[in-house]
């Protein structure tokens, strides 16, 4: 038999390998570490090219272990090419929940000037609004008109893992890890009042941001209309 399953499905749909690790590594880590089943669905291996994207799947896998995310998927939609394939996209992602139905999924703002950003938002949006329960937006780079209303304010054990993972992705010499780090480490000051920021633990230097979509919270106390 089978033992119960235990903890939450977390779903995060990107568009390209090192788009998980950026907008929310500390996030998922933290999904990982509290017992959650951690999916991400890379919907491009990247540019092709001659390993015909074998390079990045290697780094996302190297920085899934990093993360403790147990499952990393990919879709062959060619990179910069997602306006031409949004049936393609659509299948696919149909695929991908069917094969567990989330009940957390994570996905890129629509509104982004990154059009693989853009299409794959609204895309897994239609998908998720059917198949899953809460639906939660990741900023990327790009995103525009973004106004964040969830933090996860990491600790620096979490900053480093991710900065960890992100040094998977060698391929990818635009990455600064200095620049990223600092924005990590700004992020919630743009938008958390410096009253609430001073009451913050001790060492907790580096947030990422995220906009709720849709949330759904059930009743934990089914007897709630019992008279005493």
């Amino acid at each position: 038999m089978n033992a119960p399953r235990t903890g939450r499905s977390v779903f995060a749909v990107v568009a390209h390998p090192d788009d998980a690790e950026l907008a929310m590594g500390m996030r998922l880590l933290e999904h990982a570490l509290a017992g959650d089943r951690v999916r991400v669905h890379c919907l491009s291996a990247g540019r092709p090219g001659k390993d015909d994207g074998q390079v990045r799947r290697a780094e996302c896998l190297a920085a899934a272990k990093i993360l403790h995310i147990s499952r990393y998927t990919f879709s062959p939609i060619p990179d910069t090419r997602f306006t031409d394939h949004r049936g393609a996209i659509n299948a696919a992602l149909f695929d991908a929940f069917a094969e567990e139905r989330p009940d957390i999924v994570y996905t890129h703002y629509p509104d982004d000037q990154h059009l693989d950003h853009a299409v794959t938002g609204e895309e897994a949006t239609a998908v998720a609004l059917r198949e899953a329960a809460d639906l939660v937006y990741c900023r990327s780079p790009y995103s525009r008109n973004f106004e964040p209303n969830m933090f996860f304010v990491g600790t620096p054990e979490h900053l480093a893992a991710k900065q960890e993972a992100l040094a998977c992705f060698a391929s990818q010499q635009q990455l600064d890890m200095d620049t990223f780090t600092g924005l990590n480490t700004l992020a919630y000051r743009q938008h958390v009042h410096h009253r609430v920021v001073e009451r913050f633990p001790d060492g907790a230097h580096g947030a990422e941001m995220f906009r709720t979509a849709r949330q759904i919270v059930h009743a934990t106390h089914p007897d709630a209309t019992a008279r005493p």
